[in-house]
C-alpha cells in the first residue's frame, strides 16, 4: 500500500458516523402531483366525450359497410335513395331512377345540363328555369319509345316532324311567316278548316294539282280585292246542281216595243254576258241575246 491509499484509508474510518442517515424521495408529489391527476381525468373524459359522440354521429348517419345514409356503394355504381342535395357540381357518367319511381331534379333557380368534348369545349347545353326551356345544339330529335321513329327533330337547315298528326290547338291557330310545304291540311271532324292571310295575299301552288274538297259541308273563298282562277293549259270545271254568280252588274238593254225603265221593272229572266276582258254581267233576256260588247259595264271596266 502506498502513502496516499493509507492516509486516505486512516481518514476514512476516523470520520464521525451519524445515526440518523437523511433520504430524498423520488417522484412528483404536491400541487404538480394533484395537476397531473386534473389532466389526466380531464383526458379521459374528452376520450369518453369524443367515443360518446363518434358512436352518434355513426348512428344518425347511418353508416354502413354498404354506404352512408341514403348513399349505398353497389357494383354497379352508387345508388342514392330519398332526396339529396349537391352543392358542389356532380360529374357522372349516367343518372337513372328506380323501376317504379320517376327521376326529379330540382333547383331554386335552374336546372342545367351540359355537354363537353374531349378538350373541355362546351358542344351541347339544356336549361330548364322558371320562364323557358332552352336547348342549344346542332340537331335536337324527339324519337319514338318504341321504333326509335324520329318524330321531331330541328337544326339550322330544316325541322321535320315525323308524327302521323300535327295538332293545333290554339284559338288563333298556326301563324306561318314563310311559305308552308304540306302534302295534307285538315281540320278536327265537326270543325272548320280556315286558310287566312290578314293583310296579304294566300297563295296555293302544285305541280300536278290542288284539291280542295269537304264531304260534309261548304267551301268559301273571300278576298278584299280580286279572287284568280287560272288554268295555264287545262279548263276549269264547275260541276254543280246550281251555280250562282251573286253580286253581279246589271247591263242596260233598250227594246222598239218598251221603254227601258217599264222592261226593267217587269224583268224577271236575265241573260249572263262576258265582256272581252273576261268579266261578267247581266242583261235582260230578249227574243234573242242582248249582250253587248260596248256595253258601259265592258267600256268603264
Amino acid at each position: 500500500m502506498t502513502r496516499e491509499q493509507y492516509i486516505l484509508a486512516t481518514q476514512q474510518n476516523n470520520l464521525p458516523r451519524t445515526e440518523n442517515p437523511q433520504f430524498y424521495p423520488v417522484g412528483i408529489y404536491g400541487w404538480r402531483k394533484r395537476c397531473l391527476y386534473f389532466f389526466v381525468l380531464l383526458l379521459l373524459v374528452t376520450m369518453i366525450v369524443n367515443l360518446a359522440m363518434t358512436i352518434w354521429i355513426l348512428k344518425v348517419m347511418n353508416f354502413t359497410v354498404d354506404g352512408m345514409g341514403n348513399l349505398r356503394v353497389t357494383k354497379k355504381g352508387i345508388r342514392l335513395e330519398g332526396i339529396s342535395e349537391f352543392l358542389l357540381p356532380l360529374y357522372v357518367k349516367e343518372i337513372h331512377s328506380r323501376k317504379d319511381s320517376p327521376l326529379v331534379l330540382q333547383s331554386d333557380r335552374n336546372v342545367t345540363v351540359n355537354a363537353r368534348n374531349h378538350v373541355g369545349q362546351l358542344t351541347g347545353q339544356l336549361t330548364v328555369g322558371a320562364d323557358a326551356v332552352e336547348a342549344q345544339c346542332k340537331r335536337f330529335e324527339v324519337s319514338s319509345s318504341e321504333d326509335g321513329r324520329v318524330l321531331f327533330s330541328a337544326d339550322e337547315e330544316e325541322i321535320v316532324i315525323g308524327a302521323d298528326r300535327l295538332k293545333v290547338t290554339g284559338i288563333e291557330g298556326a301563324v306561318f311567316e314563310n311559305s308552308v310545304e304540306t302534302p295534307h291540311i285538315r281540320a278536327e271532324p265537326s270543325q272548320d278548316l280556315r286558310l287566312e292571310s290578314p293583310t296579304r295575299s294566300l297563295i296555293m301552288e302544285a305541280p300536278k294539282g290542288i284539291q280542295v274538297s269537304a264531304a260534309a259541308g261548304d267551301i268559301k273563298a273571300t278576298c278584299r280585292k280580286e279572287l284568280h282562277l287560272q288554268s295555264t293549259e287545262g279548263e276549269i270545271f264547275l260541276n254543280a246542281d246550281s251555280i250562282r254568280l251573286g253580286n253581279l252588274p246589271l247591263g242596260s238593254f233598250s227594246s222598239s216595243s218598251s221603254s227601258p225603265s217599264s222592261s226593267a221593272t217587269r224583268q224577271t229572266i236575265y241573260e249572263l254576258c262576258v265582256c272581252p276582258n273576261g268579266k261578267l254581267y247581266l242583261s235582260p233576256a230578249g227574243a234573242g241575246s242582248t249582250c253587248q260588247s260596248s256595253s258601259n259595264i265592258c267600256l268603264w271596266s
